[in-house]
């Protein structure tokens, strides 16, 4: 254990605690708080955006000061976090707690990452209001947006939230939290028949006034497509191709340090790096060059 002594010596510095200390993130950022008005600049003019989720403090300053514009604090924390083998079991109250961490961490570091929140399964299902309800949970718990999975249904309580002051981001394609009903984690919009419903979600969900849309596991020419056609909601690929206005990755996988089998969609960044931050900022700059992802490798 740590004395309190050994932290009360003049050579410390004013912030430093026992535990946990966040090291400084090198020079003060150029970089303004990302807000919604940015990110649709950064649509409007071809600038790819860049997430990455994160379930902490100390990750999320690392991310922040790396240049990741967007932290998604996902339910995938059941399964990188809590070890489960999906994300149904996740809680509201797991999601607040961690969004919570990931604010607090943003707040001690740089705090220019726009912070989204998941809604977990079960937690807006119910009703519009149910939905509000937990969105205000996430919201008062320090994200900037919440996002939700799946179409046709969620439309009308993504106008209701959007209505009430509440940003959002949809989410069309593999959505793990129905992965019984897709029968496992599998390709999304193959057929013309599944492809014309994604397309059809897709706009209605930009309609009910979603802001961002994550597309997981769709043909990499079907998300291309997608992304021209919406023009006021920015999609973010995962295993969606390089067609996508941004990229988004689970941090333990891009990190290499995937418990399962590593997705096709993933390239382990830490390979090379010398560091977590050298890892994330490797991230950010194949994004915004455009030699991540590769089509051929991790698209379908």
């Amino acid at each position: 254990m740590t004395s309190a002594n050994a932290f009360s010596s003049s050579s410390a510095p004013p912030s430093a605690t026992p535990y946990g200390t966040l090291p400084p993130t090198s020079q003060p950022s150029a970089r303004k708080p990302l807000s919604l008005p940015r990110l649709r600049e950064m649509r409007a003019l071809g600038e790819k955006i860049t997430m990455l989720t994160a379930y902490d403090a100390t990750f999320a300053a690392v991310a922040d000061a790396a240049g990741v514009e967007c932290i998604l604090v996902g339910d995938s924390l059941g399964m990188v976090c809590q070890g489960l083998s999906s994300t149904v079991g996740v809680t509201l109250e797991t999601m607040r707690h961690h969004t919570e961490c990931v604010a607090n961490g943003l707040r001690r570091s740089q705090a220019t990452a726009w912070l989204i929140g998941d809604l977990p399964f079960g937690s807006y299902h119910e009703s519009k209001e149910q939905a509000l309800r937990s969105a205000v949970v996430l919201m008062q718990a320090g994200a900037h947006m919440v996002k939700l999975e799946g179409g046709g249904w969620t439309a009308d309580t993504v106008r209701f939230l959007v209505e009430r002051g509440i940003p959002v981001c949809a989410h069309l394609g593999l959505t793990p939290q129905t992965v019984h009903a897709l029968g496992g984690y599998r390709v999304q919009g193959k057929t013309e028949e599944s492809a014309n419903t994604l397309k059809r979600e897709a706009h209605e969900l930009q309609d009910a006034g979603a802001a961002m849309l994550v597309l997981e596991m769709v043909p990499a020419a079907l998300s291309a497509a997608l992304t021209q056609e919406l023009a006021h909601c920015p999609t973010i690929g995962i295993g969606a191709g390089n067609g996508t206005a941004g990229q988004v990755l689970v941090l333990h996988d891009m990190l290499g340090m995937n418990l399962g089998k590593m997705p096709k969609f993933v390239h382990n960044f830490m390979e090379g790096a010398h560091s977590v931050r050298g890892a994330m900022q490797a991230y950010v700059y194949a994004v915004k060059d455009g030699s991540f992802p590769v089509n051929a490798t991790h698209a379908w």
